[in-house]
């Protein structure tokens, strides 16, 4: 991947895409503590978190995915009040080529239905289309409207249903950088 180094301390209207502290841990669990909030997160149904030892654990995880720039996972943050309403993400997808890159996103529900989603997203695209990436890719399980409304806000095209990177059907999106650009 031919990609410059690209900061990730990235600002919205109402957003701040952060790395995750530490003590981001309860909010963590408080939301991926939740069956809601699970269902929707790679090929199979994860287990809830049920402690903080787990939420910090993720928090290492997401923190070590974060030291290959422009890839991470980042804490999204309401710039007013200071709390974590979620997580976005830019991954090479699991068996995937280094050109695979996925971006996803996770809310509390008490986040849900504001375009925070859809807002960090637009972000993380721009971050990841200025390091040179040539595409991005979103995948999502079926039924999973609120995150295909997601991808098509962000003008991402609908490609089909593709059966590769996780062990389910899912359905693919694609973005590509503005015109112009690498």
């Amino acid at each position: 991947m031919r990609c410059q180094s690209v900061p990730v301390d990235l600002h919205t209207e109402r957003l701040t895409i952060r790395d995750w502290r530490r003590d981001d841990a309860e909010r963590v669990l408080a939301t991926l503590g939740r069956d809601d909030v699970m269902r929707w997160l790679g090929d199979e149904p994860h287990a809830v978190l049920t402690d903080l030892d787990q939420a910090r654990q993720s928090i290492e995880r997401w923190t070590a995915l974060s030291s290959t720039p422009p890839l991470g996972c980042w804490a999204v943050e309401s710039t007013a009040t200071g709390e974590v309403l979620g997580a976005v993400l830019l991954l090479v997808l699991p068996h995937g080529t280094e050109d695979e890159v996925e971006i996803g996103w996770w809310l509390h529900p008490d986040a849900w239905g504001h375009g925070y989603a859809t807002e960090a997203a637009r972000a993380v695209l721009a971050h990841g289309f200025t390091a040179g990436l040539p595409q991005i890719l979103a995948v999502t399980l079926p039924g999973n409207e609120p995150s295909n409304r997601v991808c098509r806000r962000l003008g991402m095209s609908e490609e089909g249903v593709v059966h590769r990177w996780y062990d389910a059907d899912m359905l693919l999106f694609r973005a590509l950088p503005p015109q112009g650009r690498p």
